[in-house]
């Protein structure tokens, strides 16, 4: 599911110049320093944007199971288990047709904003492609993206590459603590091995 939303930072005007400065050096392309350790198997890119300029970000990591089963939950995009995600305030499938899915989700930091995503299944190769349909309304400029899985010893990896762009952006991508998008891209992770491995039977094989 998409996961870049643009959260509102209660930040004073001068607090905001501040931290851009600080953080500019940080927003090159690159890894992320504190992005996760080797036992957790978790990584976070910077990419270089997209011509129409914004941020780029890559998130990588494992899940401990088959892809077959993992690619189950990924498109389930009805679960309930979506509003365990304490990001997500609500979420409804609005309609499916073939490997196109539109999808509306309200997020706890804009709960009365609904963000409708459009979503191309590549199951043939394990692929997602989706893209914001009304940024507008959002208040972003674009927000769109790739998630492609690989199955890999011991499980599945998944590579997520996101393309945003929105007032504030630059001091998301590179603010540090709770509430910047290197611990948000981490919980994202976390949340989703924990979740998978809590629903497991749902997704097996032999699963009505």
């Amino acid at each position: 599911m998409p996961f870049l939303c643009r959260l509102k930072l209660p930040v004073p005007l001068a607090v905001v110049s501040l931290l851009i400065a600080l953080v500019s050096s940080e927003i090159a392309e690159g890894r992320l320093t504190g992005a996760g350790t080797d036992d957790e198997q978790i990584a976070i890119y910077r990419l270089a944007p997209a011509e129409k300029g914004g941020r780029a970000v890559e998130l990588v990591y494992v899940v401990e199971v088959p892809i077959d089963i993992f690619w189950k939950f990924k498109t389930d995009f009805d679960g309930d288990f979506l509003h365990t995600n304490r990001y997500i305030a609500s979420n409804r499938l609005v309609h499916q047709v073939n490997d196109t899915v539109v999808t509306e989700t309200r997020y706890a930091g804009s709960p009365n904003v609904a963000f409708r995503w459009q979503t191309t299944l590549y199951p043939s190769v394990h692929g997602l492609g989706y893209v914001l349909l009304n940024p507008t309304d959002c208040g972003q400029k674009f927000n769109y993206g790739f998630i492609k899985l690989e199955a890999v010893a011991g499980g599945t990896r998944v590579t997520h590459t996101s393309y945003f762009d929105f007032f504030g952006a630059a001091l998301w991508a590179g603010l540090p603590g709770p509430i910047g998008m290197e611990a948000f891209l981490q919980y994202t992770a976390r949340w989703e091995r924990e979740t998978i491995l809590r629903l497991l039977p749902r997704y097996r094989p032999d699963s009505p």
